[in-house]
């Protein structure tokens, strides 16, 4: 599913031209750009919305691009919104999910600027497209290349949680054979977790905070691969003490997962953390003033090698995610 491997992104940027404007430019690991406008950076972000519950569709449209922003230490102020359909979408779809979406950005008071509405005959299903963008002041700008030798990792909220949410959502009954009714009533209702606005804000405004990443397609294994080849570093993770939801082991079982594959899955709204350990007490009281999971998991080394350890036992970091979203949403083991 989804992203083009880093060797042909890389492939498919190579006609983007320099420019001394632009302080962030598009690159692999990186999910916003930064430009300047007047003394300040600008930081930009695009996301699509496809194949999520309708129900949801506008909030997670706006949240996807807005988390984006956050996590460069920016708070999302504006808003563009595509609504694009195939030719036999009738408009009251539309209204729908333009109302959801005009709710979502009222509550994170973002202001939508502009748009485009449509149909087409290539379309088979209703998809949606949102560029979120603020201002940051430029010694607070936040990006994944920040990450120091000897930062901490810290993993805000849990690993795999988007996947066995919409797992959920998406097949209730044997979701509640698996998990039973409670917990599976539970599991739908955090839906909302799959946005980090919240969370990255609180984080960026704490000194020593020197990178952050969500761990959406290819979950944790993608997100600090890309951190740590954008920082130059290496780093330590203890399997044992990276947080998962309740149920997570249930659902590997039944999809006969691999650690490697529970760890590739799709994660939004998740967070990795590189801070200096002087702001560790810092980052863990703030989050937990506000009710937010998080957990040490490792830390970023000098020597640029990437290593997992489980039960005292130390192997390489895997270099490639192999996520399960997809096989694990169409139900079938």
């Amino acid at each position: 599913m989804g992203k083009l491997s880093t060797e042909n992104l890389q492939k498919l940027l190579r006609c983007v031209k320099k420019d001394s404007r632009v302080i962030v430019p598009p690159a692999p690991g990186f999910d916003s750009g930064v430009h300047l406008i007047g003394d300040q950076y600008l930081v930009v972000s695009t996301d699509p919305c496809i194949g999520v519950p309708k129900k949801w569709f506008g909030w997670l449209l706006i949240h996807y691009a807005a988390s984006d922003v956050a996590l460069f230490g920016s708070r999302p102020e504006f808003c563009t919104i595509n609504l694009l359909g195939p030719t036999r979408t009738r408009p009251e779809v539309f209204y729908r999910v333009m109302k959801q979406t005009c709710s979502a950005a009222d509550e994170l008071q973002m202001a939508i600027v502009t748009g485009h509405t449509g149909t087409y005959e290539d379309l088979s299903v209703l998809t949606g497209v949102c560029t979120a963008y603020g201002t940051v002041e430029r010694d607070r700008l936040i990006t994944p290349g920040g990450a120091k030798a000897e930062d901490i990792i810290f993993c805000v909220k849990p690993v795999g949680l988007e996947t066995i949410v919409n797992f959920a959502l998406a097949h209730a009954k044997l979701a509640s054979k698996l998990f039973g009714t409670r917990q599976t009533e539970n599991l739908s209702a955090l839906i909302h977790e799959q946005s980090c606005v919240k969370e990255a804000l609180l984080i960026a405004n704490i000194r020593d905070v020197h990178a952050m990443h969500d761990a959406t397609e290819g979950g944790l294994i993608a997100a600090m691969n890309e951190i740590a080849d954008a920082s130059r570093v290496g780093f330590e993770i203890d399997f044992d003490k990276i947080p998962m939801p309740e149920g997570m082991r249930t659902l590997q079982k039944h999809f006969r997962l691999q650690d490697h594959e529970a760890l590739s899955m799709s994660s939004t709204g998740t967070i990795l953390v590189a801070a200096s350990p002087e702001a560790e007490d810092s980052v863990e009281d703030s989050l937990r003033r506000n009710n937010i999971e998080t957990t040490i998991i490792g830390y970023f080394t000098r020597n640029k090698g990437r290593f997992l350890t489980k039960n005292s036992s130390r192997k390489p970091f895997p270099k490639d995610a192999d996520d399960p979203y997809q096989r694990i949403l169409s139900g079938k083991v």
